[in-house]
């Protein structure tokens, strides 16, 4: 395969990761801000349980760990092919 293919592959893989991999991150992480600022807040109020708190954090749903997970597979086949893509330039 040409070089360039190589190239174009790396690039293409490593542009569907980002659109893939990143607005799931983005919720999960918003997602987790806005319970600690809730809990804060409950906190800030007076109104928080008292003794040890548990924690209500639910982590990853299911469709945000496929994206992430198939986010990062695509990651690892855009290093791939820009390994080579050096190797055959």
């Amino acid at each position: 395969m040409p070089p360039l293919a190589w190239l174009a592959i790396a690039v293409v893989a490593a542009a569907l990761a980002y659109l893939v991999g990143w607005p799931a991150w983005r919720s999960y992480r918003t997602r987790e801000a806005r319970d600690l600022n809730s809990e804060r807040y409950l906190a800030w109020r007076g109104r928080a349980p008292r003794g040890s708190r548990p924690t209500v954090r639910e982590g990853m749903t299911g469709d945000e760990r496929r994206r992430i997970y198939g986010g990062a597979a695509l990651v690892v086949l855009a290093v791939i092919a820009l390994v080579a893509f050096f190797a055959t330039s």
